[in-house]
């Protein structure tokens, strides 16, 4: 193109021809218009492609503007490969998930049926073989038919591949915008980038990108996901009526979606049929056939989703974890938008064996279909926050009347997709006795322990003097003296209640926190005088973050589900980093290792050991409206609450049957504490069974204990009763 065909002195000879194709009315006299017309080279197609919008009328004066900066815009359009899932794989590698904000899945020219390009040229670009991205021909006719009041498109399937294009690599809700803007900025912009398209890739490549990155609506993003949503087939076995269906889907996805619209649809489809006969690719008998068989919809609902993995609760944790995760971006624009393009291989830290072994678990002692009660289970590993496994018996749905399902992980935080938490009952002591450790007493301390007794001359953090607490035992204890150990042991609430008062009741809070305690639902630790018997509301996942870090030694680690997240297109792999802390005293966690330990040798825990060193606590709240049992090993920490969907408070586990068994009243080792034995046998099977660092004998003799207080404490199925009172 000449300096000279880019400014005024071609715009107004061919704004002339065109007004002339305009107004004659005789096919002669048309010919030889659009002969002039064709004469005037690219830039007469781009003008009337321009004119072709609704606003043709003021056209003429944008276009003098417009055209004269066309062959300075950029033209080097950048061609993305079209990958739009987020691959979830367990942490050997195992795919487990595939999450599409578009769900896709791009297939070779060779796998589609050759009747979808044969529909779609038909009805949107029926000389896209001859043009070189810009149908002068199909321009000015549907020009034409726009200057008469009967709006028409002018785009080649060069251009719209373009603008979907543009949109699809969009980076912000304004680039969308501007890519499918309606202004003559834009359709030059296209063109441009058309022209280039044309000259770098064939006609095939050209039809096979469209095909896949076009929108067929139904959450259909390429035509073998939308092959497989109305019709349940592969997009290389549609006929000649199916494929007209999906071609004339493009135009408008929403409007003629057969499930939603199914008349619009069957309108629309007989329209590409029609012009599949007039352009001599479809016999006309064969059209017929196809209107007379409807349309024949098959659907298959879409996938693409959490509800759809293996796993879906991990799943979900994982995606809202990246959401709020620097790793993928800097603002929570830029996650959203790596997560809508996708192409991301996500290397989880979930272990499928430690996750089935959970599973297992909770579906053999809480069936999901057989009642009201739920079970949750979260393991993590100590030392790095790795989260090993999330486990519910409820399965993964969002219809709250269907029975044994629900979308709330059950495992994790409120912030995370969980629920606002379960009072954590005595696992709590557990921080009791790191904050006394850590202050300088030892295993010996000790304080005669009535049944029941009151407790006061306690403060809060701000200074807040505390009421007197009646705080009682429950289960069989005897009266008398306990210490570190026996009090262990046999979750003696008379003695915790004593030592948290020693040690303080703000220290003690201030322990939990340092052991990466929270709340389930985001508030601050409430300080009350019963702190120690567990009145916070926690998650699973939290209490077991919090018992890793004595496993560790006293560091805490911030749980996270992700190794790695790697770019499908370029190999860039993006690796996470462990982001831990010493917050405990590392002999004050080691004394918390041995004092735990003891609960298997004849106290709460009694007969739930695993057959290598490990370390628990039991925890049953008031009234046993929820019961638990935390507990870990040198390599995993795990933890498992028992309670009731329609909350444990007004429905507490007494006198309950649950999975074929009857309870009178469920304690910490009564059903939270198999499940954690059976799981965690599974799940630390392929594990080094190593044994607790650290000298037990740091705060004294680590065997002392009273004579009168060995054994348990009366529990009916040798797991304890550790039946904690709330103030």
């Amino acid at each position: 193109m000449t300096e000279s065909n880019r400014g005024g002195p071609f715009l107004d000879p061919f704004l002339e021809a065109f007004r002339g194709f305009l107004k004659h009315d005789q096919p002669q006299d048309r010919r030889e218009a659009l002969l002039r017309l064709s004469g005037l080279g690219v830039v007469a197609g781009l003008l009337s492609a321009a004119l072709v919008m609704p606003w043709v009328g003021g056209a003429g004066l944008v276009a003098r503007d417009a055209a004269a900066g066309f062959m300075s815009l950029p033209g080097d359009l950048d061609v993305p490969s079209l990958s739009s899932r987020v691959l979830l794989t367990a942490d050997d590698g195992t795919p487990f998930a595939e999450v599409s904000e578009r769900e896709r899945r791009v297939v070779g020219l060779d796998d589609i049926s050759p009747w979808v390009g044969t529909a779609l040229m038909a009805i949107e670009d029926d000389r896209f073989y001859e043009h070189k991205g810009l149908d002068l021909r199909g321009v000015i006719r549907a020009a034409a038919r726009t200057a008469q009041g009967d709006t028409q498109g002018g785009s080649t399937i060069t251009q719209q591949y373009v603008k979907n294009l543009l949109i699809e690599t969009a980076d912000t809700e304004e680039d969308v915008e501007g890519a499918s803007a309606q202004n003559l900025g834009r359709k030059l912009t296209e063109l441009r980038y058309a022209i280039d398209v044309e000259d770098r890739l064939t006609k095939d490549e050209i039809l096979e990108g469209y095909l896949n990155l076009s929108y067929f609506g139904g959450g259909a993003h390429g035509v073998e996901i939308a092959a497989q949503r109305y019709f349940s087939i592969p997009a290389a076995d549609l006929d000649a009526g199916q494929a007209a269906m999906l071609a004339g889907l493009v135009r408008a996805p929403s409007f003629y979606d057969p499930l939603n619209n199914p008349e619009g649809a069957l309108e629309r489809r007989n329209v590409v049929l029609d012009r599949m006969v007039a352009t001599d690719v479809l016999d006309a008998k064969e059209a017929e056939a196809h209107k007379e068989r409807g349309l024949g919809i098959d659907s298959t609902p879409r996938g693409g989703s959490c509800a759809e993995s293996d796993y879906p609760f991990f799943c979900d944790y994982t995606m809202r974890w990246l959401r709020n995760s620097d790793l993928i971006g800097g603002t929570a624009e830029e996650r959203e938008q790596r997560i809508v393009q996708g192409g991301l291989t996500v290397r989880t830290t979930l272990d499928a064996a430690a996750q089935d072994a959970a599973e297992k678990a909770i579906e053999k002692r809480v069936p999901h279909e057989d009642s009201t009660k739920f079970a949750a289970q979260a393991m993590i590993e100590p030392g790095s926050g790795r989260v090993r496994a999330l486990a519910q018996n409820l399965k993964y749905g969002f219809d709250d009347e269907a029975v044994g399902t629900t979308s709330l992980n059950l495992a994790v935080d409120q912030a995370d997709g969980g629920s606002s938490g379960y009072q954590a009952g005595s696992t709590f002591k557990t921080y009791t006795l790191a904050a006394a450790l850590e202050k300088g007493l030892g295993y010996g301390t000790s304080f005669s322990s009535p049944k029941s007794m009151s407790v006061s001359g306690m403060s809060g953090c701000d200074g807040t003097r505390m009421s007197a607490w009646n705080v009682r035992n429950a289960g069989e204890s005897d009266d008398g003296s306990h210490n570190m150990i026996s009090a262990t042991k046999g979750s003696v609430n008379t003695y915790f209640a004593q030592l948290q008062k020693r040690v303080g009741l703000c220290e003690t809070s201030e322990m939990a926190e340092k052991a990466g305690v929270h709340r389930a639902d985001g508030a601050d630790l409430g300080v009350w005088s019963s702190f120690t018997l567990g009145d916070q509301e926690v998650s699973p996942l939290n209490v077991a973050a919090s018992y890793a870090t004595f496993a560790a030694r006293g560091e805490y680690c911030e749980p996270r589900p992700v190794r790695s997240v790697t770019e499908e297109g370029t190999g860039e792999q993006l690796k996470t980093t462990s982001e831990c802390e010493r917050t405990v005293k590392q002999d004050a966690a080691d004394g918390v290792n041995h004092l735990l330990q003891q609960t298997f040798d004849g106290g709460t825990a009694k007969g739930l050991d695993i057959g290598r060193p490990a370390a628990g606590k039991t925890g049953t709240t008031d009234g046993a409206a929820y019961a638990w049992f935390a507990g870990y090993t040198p390599n995993l920490a795990s933890a498992v609450v028992v309670g009731d969907v329609r909350g444990g408070e007004q429905n507490p586990l007494q006198s309950v049957t649950i999975g074929g068994r009857y309870y009178g009243i469920v304690y910490g080792g009564t059903l939270p504490g198999p499940i954690w034995q059976e799981s965690m046998r599974g799940a630390t099977d392929h594990l080094p069974s190593d044994s607790f660092a650290g000298s037990p004998g740091s705060f004294g003799d680590p065997k002392t204990e009273p004579a009168e207080q060995r054994g348990d404490d009366g529990d009916d199925d040798g797991g304890g009763d550790d039946g904690d009172e709330e103030a």
